[in-house]
């Protein structure tokens, strides 16, 4: 049996509600970034309306893992990050569109834009006009680069990102050459960040009586955040330290005799101690070459190499029982299989299979995260379609059936 198959299918709640209720955000982002922004939002209660272009909605819709299963591919992204959300499909070129989306904008208190800086003004929607109208509006607007600098207007995908930010020159093969992340690592931080960041912005307003403002959110800053001190550490000495470099030694992963692997840190004098005593080298702490952390960096490959020949010699299994009986912080590594069989993961409800209630089988995703125990976040809503709340969102709105109606005609709106 498949390990997804074990986990415990999840109903969605509809009638939930989170400490975000009653926030409504209008989201005119696409692909990552903003998705994963407004996705913590969603999942904590807020009413997350997605605004998608008419005909052809966001571009994440459009990631789809290739599976012999799923013929057209599986929509992963979109399920999962989508979720909580309402579907807009709007023709923004159409001016009755661009009305209603004005007036939306007016009954929310947050708007999230990923367009090139510049666009929304040319759209008759720029902060000074929207603040004017709506003085307690929070703006985030996302883009590669941000809205100020030489580099503003440039296209800004999270790769150019963890290029720029020198993470892939601080990660590299073995040849040499830079690695980029194999996942969207600038667009969540970023995404995480936002979150953050709006919800800040969110209290100036609600609880110390303020205004709204713009929060510029660029790709850059919030990958240059987690980077580390490394142009602190330039800048205060000069040297670009060396590509590949640790922090601390012994760490590293290493294989095990049954070919899986497994990652482990001595990232202490203590730790590195424990190693020690597993591997059966207690009196290696008594040699000044292991004694303190920089002792150890300046000869890690040969600790290195005694740490991992030791390994070698054990299954994945036999490594972690004897680490952990000696208080190693130790672990596996896992691909997706091993994750979704692990009795950790499985017991604190990481990852659930969701049941959209449309008849598709479920879909495994990661469960609401961070957990809070008063207020905890749900799922509420599945991904929807594109467009799949058109009519009832211009409804809400004012609009009347035949209004909607003509204005599908039109080719300004949407609905499935």
């Amino acid at each position: 049996m498949n390990a997804s198959q074990a986990l415990p299918v999840q109903q969605l709640r509809p009638q939930a509600t989170g400490p975000l209720q009653g926030v409504r955000v209008v989201d005119l982002s696409r692909l990552v970034a903003g998705n994963m922004l407004t996705l913590q939002l969603a999942d904590f209660g807020a009413d997350v309306i997605k605004v998608e272009a008419a005909g052809s909605g966001d571009t994440l819709r459009e990631w789809r893992e290739t599976h012999a299963d799923h013929p057209g591919g599986f929509d992963g992204w979109w399920r999962t990050y989508a979720r909580n959300k309402r579907s807009l499909a709007l023709d923004l070129r159409n001016a009755e569109a661009l009305g209603w989306l004005r007036r939306l904008i007016g009954t929310a208190q947050v708007l999230v834009e990923s367009f090139r800086p510049g666009t929304l003004e040319a759209m008759g929607l720029g902060p000074d006009e929207l603040l004017a109208l709506h003085p307690r509006l929070v703006i985030v607007r996302l883009s590669g680069w941000g809205q100020t600098g030489p580099y503003r207007e440039l296209p800004g995908f999270g790769s150019l990102i963890e290029g720029f930010s020198g993470f892939a020159h601080k990660h590299r093969g073995a040849n040499g050459t830079p690695q980029l992340p194999n996942l969207a690592m600038a667009d969540m931080i970023t995404g995480i960040t936002g979150a953050f960041a709006t919800l800040t912005a969110l209290r100036e307003v609600e609880v110390r009586g303020g205004r709204g403002q713009v929060v510029d959110l660029s790709l850059l800053e919030p990958m240059l955040a987690i980077m580390g001190p490394d142009v602190s550490a330039y800048a205060a000495t000069g040297v670009d330290a060396e590509p590949g470099r640790k922090i601390a030694s012994p760490r590293g992963s290493y294989c095990c005799k049954d070919g899986l692997w497994v990652s482990m840190s001595g990232s202490t004098d203590t730790m590195a101690r424990r190693v020690f005593e597993a591997i059966g080298q207690s009196t290696l702490f008594d040699d000044p070459r292991f004694a303190t952390n920089a002792a150890r960096l300046a000869h890690d490959q040969e600790l290195d190499a005694m740490v991992a020949g030791f390994i070698a010699g054990l299954t994945q299994a036999e490594c972690l029982a004897l680490f952990r009986r000696h208080g190693v912080t130790v672990g596996p590594i896992y691909a997706p299989p091993q994750l979704l069989a692990d009795p950790h993961v499985a017991q604190r409800g990481v990852y659930v299979q969701l049941d959209s209630g449309d008849g598709s089988p479920p879909t495994v995703m990661h469960q609401v995260t961070p957990r809070l125990q008063g207020t905890p976040g749900s799922i509420r809503r599945a991904a929807p379609q594109r467009g799949q709340h058109t009519a009832e969102l211009l409804q809400e709105l004012g609009a009347t059936p035949a209004q909607c109606a003509g204005l599908q005609r039109q080719g300004g709106i949407e609905c499935p």
